[in-house]
């Protein structure tokens, strides 16, 4: 039998290290030549970790159909960054699976070899947007942080912690890290009429807004660009499909041919999106491949 007081010493040494566990940890930075898209994770420790994503998606900005101006916006934003000039923090909004996030993806591809990176955070992680910057704050890679589908309820802590980080805080902006944030609302919060009661209107008819509304649209006015996204035609929506089709290896007449599917594919789930084209040219080309 051991000691007893070995066994005190042992047991101190596990109770050591349960309380070492529940320390708050600075946010260790990983081997960036491992990727280049990160996801930042919380542990059930509450340890922040960046996890490398082991396979991005290849999506190309040729990939991309009927959002040229979008395009054109980003794309000049984003080279701006990677070459050191003065460039904008960017929310892109509009309707659902028109390519927000798509874009975004094909930026990162496009300019990762001149040093681009991108770091993908969730809204519920934002309060620890600091330390990511902390961590990046002296590398020579430009790094996008990633939102995807932000938006907040009142009173939520992230929304704060993006503001700051945006514009407001002491600290200076940091060069190399921009915010890229997809969304649905361009106010990224809720808007309510009751809102609206607390204009009021003098004699002269000058208009002042209450501070409630100042307060929804204070988020969206610290990104520099907005590049707004619209619903799809039934041409373009055919033309997306048939970009999709083609890259899976669809000839012109098969192309053609399935036009009338797509269009019903397109009625039965009550859009026309540039996802919803690409999630029918899956399943159509699919099928073709299984029949042959």
């Amino acid at each position: 039998m051991s000691h007893p007081l070995e066994q005190l010493v042992v047991r101190a040494a596990q109770l050591m290290d349960r309380i070492e566990a529940a320390l708050p940890q600075t946010l260790s930075a990983p081997d960036w030549t491992q990727a280049i898209a990160w996801r930042y994770r919380k542990r059930s420790t509450g340890h922040g970790v960046l996890e490398p994503v082991r396979h991005v998606s290849d999506m190309g900005l040729a990939d991309l159909q009927e959002i040229d101006g979008q395009k054109e916006k980003m794309q000049r934003n984003t080279e701006q960054f990677v070459r050191g000039l003065p460039a904008n923090n960017v929310l892109l909004t509009g309707a659902r699976g028109t390519g927000k996030s798509s874009l975004i993806k094909a930026c990162l591809n496009a300019y990762s070899v001149q040093g681009l990176r991108l770091i993908e955070v969730d809204k519920s992680d934002l309060i620890d947007l600091p330390d990511i910057v902390d961590v990046v704050a002296g590398r020579p890679e430009k790094f996008m942080i990633f939102c995807d589908d932000l938006s907040f309820e009142d009173g939520e802590p992230g929304y704060k912690a993006l503001k700051s980080i945006l514009d407001g805080s002491v600290a200076a902006s940091t060069p190399n890290v921009l915010i890229y944030a997809t969304s649905n609302r361009r106010h990224l919060l809720p808007e309510y009429m009751k809102d609206n009661l607390s204009y009021t209107h003098t004699d002269d008819g000058e208009v002042h807004p209450g501070e409630v509304i100042e307060e929804k649209i204070s988020l969206s006015e610290r990104f520099g660009l907005w590049v707004s996204f619209y619903p799809f035609s039934q041409d373009e929506y055919l033309t997306i499909v048939a970009q999709w089709m083609a890259s899976l290896g669809a000839s012109p007449s098969v192309i053609d041919s399935a036009r009338p599917e797509a269009l019903v594919w397109a009625l039965e789930r009550g859009s026309r999106s540039g996802r919803v084209a690409y999630q029918f040219a899956r399943d159509f080309m699919g099928q073709q491949a299984a029949k042959a």
